[in-house]
């Protein structure tokens, strides 16, 4: 749980209230003040080389639907279980969250040159992390980190950020992971932000920001009548 208190009020303008793109401010700092309350109103930072902090809280959506059958591609799903059958991976939560967050920093992406973790994203998420705020969900195998991602836990939702493998679908093992995680506590969707053909063959969708809007209340309220508990628990996750 975060260590401030959750404020309705916000710093940050009506995330409705955009430009075209989805920006919805410029400017500003990557406190962890400044970032509870953007997640907390549906607003991401997602900074550009050469130009201020700008905030986004985009037309569409990315989520997950976690409140029916989950989703992923049956090859995907053969070589998970193989893998786990043979006991040849591991996930853990929070164990190497700086390894992580370096690798997502550092991973090479189909048609995209560079990266928008820079330094002072990745100082602003270790803050978070260490407030409990920001996790990682990391798949090992002999011993090796091989996969993972890493997010924001927020009042009964995770916002996914980054996500890299080193061997073969092993990113996606994290993701598929945090999947069940979160369903069997019966939280109802995950946070992608935006649509890859990864996040696709997951089950990823876009909505409409009016509609994420207010699936975020929704969940925001039930967590805090105590509707659903998930407590991230530092090291091995049973799969």
């Amino acid at each position: 749980m975060s260590a401030f208190s959750m404020k309705r009020r916000s710093r940050f303008p009506d995330p409705r209230e955009t430009t075209v793109e989805g920006i919805v401010a410029a400017g500003g700092d990557l406190l962890p003040e400044t970032l509870i309350d953007a997640y907390t109103h549906g607003i991401f930072p997602w900074p550009q080389e050469g130009m201020p902090m700008l905030w986004f809280s985009p037309p569409e959506r990315g989520v997950i639907d976690l409140s029916g059958d989950l989703k992923a591609p049956s090859r995907f799903l053969r070589e998970y279980s193989k893998l786990i059958e043979n006991g040849s991976i591991e996930v853990r939560a929070d164990t190497v969250f700086d390894e992580v967050i370096e690798s997502c920093r550092v991973a090479a992406r189909q048609g995209q040159q560079g990266t928008w973790i820079l330094g002072p994203m990745v100082d602003a998420y270790r803050r978070l992390h260490e407030l409990d705020v920001a996790h990682s969900i990391e798949v090992w195998e002999d011993g090796e980190l091989v996969g993972g991602l890493y997010g924001v836990f927020l009042r009964g939702v995770f916002s996914g950020e980054s996500m890299f493998h080193r061997r073969p679908n092993r990113g996606k093992i994290a993701l598929w992971a945090l999947m069940q995680k979160l369903k069997a506590a019966q939280l109802p969707f995950l946070d992608v932000q935006m649509v890859t053909p990864v996040v696709a063959s997951f089950g990823g969708v876009l909505i409409s920001r009016d509609e994420y809007l207010m699936r975020l209340q929704e969940a925001q309220t039930r967590w805090e009548k105590g509707a659903w508990r998930f407590e991230w628990a530092k090291g091995p996750w049973s799969l």
